[in-house]
């Protein structure tokens, strides 16, 4: 399996992270939205908070990686990529994977900017990928959420080469990926979100699912999505129509449209800004109806990034661990 150099990978990751460059991803669309890096958030968010630091705990010594695999050409030559940290197996097992999803008002961020959660689940036993997606401009929803299904699909067509248990597999999403790990995760086997022919002959569905901050709902009274009063909102310029011009388009958008009896465990993680989880109790509602375990968990305090910085990273971290060890039915995070 490929690897490399604990001092490379280091580098590429803490340049990526901080916004200084995109190491980790050779193939760049034009024109790139550079508006949220981990670095703006940082500045923002350390007015407010004085203490916090980037979360950029070392890479484990039990962890691999194979940094920028391709995952699918699109029409156009345009290649997708994507990272892989995955344990360094003692003896045959395989183990589950999980998909990481940035945010970025799907315009903006990068696949690096989760690479230390990935390195610290892939050491507590999960093959963990940071993949990357069509942000607008270059492309508008539904492009996302069929390139992120087409990465998980990528995962099981090369679940041996990683040691990957197919039928345990979760996505993980925080803000704008939140909202697309739900919709990813409550759209098993929905054929419009299909697109392309990479890895047609796999699975897209997913087990279970971790949103970090991520909108439910585009129209509910909890949204605060969909203002153009000062110009188009980050929504409107992804859907390509006002929630007044195609309403129908942004409740399909929603996860909250889509829960059924099928829909996997959820486990909701949020900051204290409420409108970042819109629909989030209609939805756990929903869930108890159909049985279905969801878990909250809240960090009133801190701002809406704050998967990105100490001190919510580690407890955010425990958190997705316990939930995914408990679906999945292992023992306790070691």
């Amino acid at each position: 399996m490929p690897s490399f150099s604990r001092c490379s990978l280091f580098l590429a990751v803490g340049l990526g992270s901080l916004g200084l460059a995109h190491s980790v991803q050779a193939q760049q669309p034009a024109p790139r939205d550079t508006s949220f890096t981990v670095h703006s958030a940082y500045v923002k968010a350390k007015k407010q908070f004085p203490d916090i630091t980037v979360a950029r705990p070392p890479m484990p010594r039990n962890v691999r990686a194979a940094l920028a695999q391709p995952y699918c050409t699109l029409p156009g030559g345009r290649t997708l990529q994507l990272d892989v940290f995955y344990p360094k197996a003692k003896r045959k097992q395989t183990y589950p994977a999980v998909l990481v999803i940035h945010g970025g008002g799907w315009a903006s961020g990068d696949r690096s900017q989760h690479v230390p959660l990935a390195q610290q689940l892939a050491a507590r036993g999960y093959v963990a990928v940071t993949a990357e997606y069509r942000l607008t401009p270059e492309a508008r929803y539904p492009a996302a959420v069929q390139d992120l299904k087409t990465a998980i699909r990528w995962l099981r067509a090369n679940a041996r080469r990683y040691a990957i248990d197919t039928t345990k597999v979760a996505v993980w999403g925080f803000s704008a990926g939140g909202q697309l790990a739900t919709l990813v995760g409550t759209t098993n086997g929905e054929a419009q979100y299909e697109a392309g022919s990479c890895y047609r002959s796999h699975s897209s569905r997913v087990q279970a699912i971790v949103d970090a901050d991520g909108t439910l709902a585009f129209i509910h009274p909890e949204s605060g999505e969909g203002d153009d009063r000062k110009g188009p909102s980050a929504a409107t310029r992804w859907f390509g129509a006002s929630k007044t011009e195609k309403p129908e388009l942004w409740h399909e958008a929603g996860a909250l449209s889509h829960v059924s009896a099928q829909t996997p465990s959820i486990l909701f993680i949020n900051s204290g800004v409420d409108r970042m989880h819109a629909g989030r109790d209609d939805m756990r509602r929903q869930l108890d109806g159909f049985g279905i375990y969801s878990e909250v968990h809240s960090f009133p305090e801190a701002p809406h990034p704050f998967p990105l910085f100490n001190p919510w990273f580690e407890p955010t971290l425990q958190y997705t661990v316990d939930f995914l060890n408990r679906v999945f039915g292992r023992g306790p995070a070691r």
